[in-house]
């Protein structure tokens, strides 16, 4: 198997961690720096580019992005509006954290969403905010929470038997992998998660 349909759901990421009681990493002493130094380490081995520090300010408050985002969920549901969405998540990454832009000030990420979504959209989207994009936004959180989420990135996964089955962190996509039954890639960044949790040969 090696194809994977995959939706994007924006949450209320502190909300989430307030309504289970969570505490950021970054406010852990010692974590805070093992995630940077564990950030890194996930960057190199993906060939992904990023900076080596974090960003000016972080973490930011997203919470009008994740608004943003929601809303566009809203506006543009479905297939064209996932294929929006991971335009403009791709976009968001790389001002952050390539580029260390501010996306949290408005006129940087309304430039931003502005562009990949045209002015359109964009201003389509704005309206939303208020409303649909916070009551969406919040919805979202809350399903994530009853479905047993503490943190991001949640995955929620079903499988080709219809099988589902829930996984938390960047570092349990090899179990994801597993519970899809998809191809294990023995080289590269994959090669670790695969082994890590696979075992070397299986």
């Amino acid at each position: 198997m090696t194809d994977v349909e995959i939706t994007y759901i924006p949450i209320f990421l502190s909300g989430l961690m307030k309504a289970c009681g969570n505490t950021a990493p970054i406010n852990i002493k010692n974590k805070d720096k093992w995630i940077n130094q564990t950030r890194n380490r996930w960057s190199e081995l993906f060939s992904i580019p990023m900076l080596h520090d974090s960003p000016a300010g972080f973490p930011p408050n997203t919470l009008m992005i994740m608004r943003a985002l929601a809303a566009l969920t809203v506006l543009k549901p479905g297939k064209e509006g996932q294929e929006l969405l991971v335009r403009v998540l791709d976009v968001l990454f790389s001002a952050y954290w390539v580029e260390g832009k501010a996306t949290a000030e408005k006129e940087v990420f309304s430039a931003i969403l502005g562009g990949v979504l045209g002015e359109e959209i964009w201003g389509l989207v704005l309206n939303m905010l208020p409303k649909e994009g916070k009551e969406t936004l919040l919805r979202n959180a809350d399903a994530a929470f009853k479905d047993g989420a503490f943190g991001l990135p949640w995955f929620v996964v079903v499988n080709e038997k219809g099988e589902r089955d829930t996984f938390w962190g960047v570092d349990h996509l090899g179990l994801v992998v597993r519970h899809l039954g998809l191809e294990r890639p023995g080289s590269g960044g994959w090669k670790a998660f695969v082994v890590r949790f696979l075992g070397e040969g299986v």
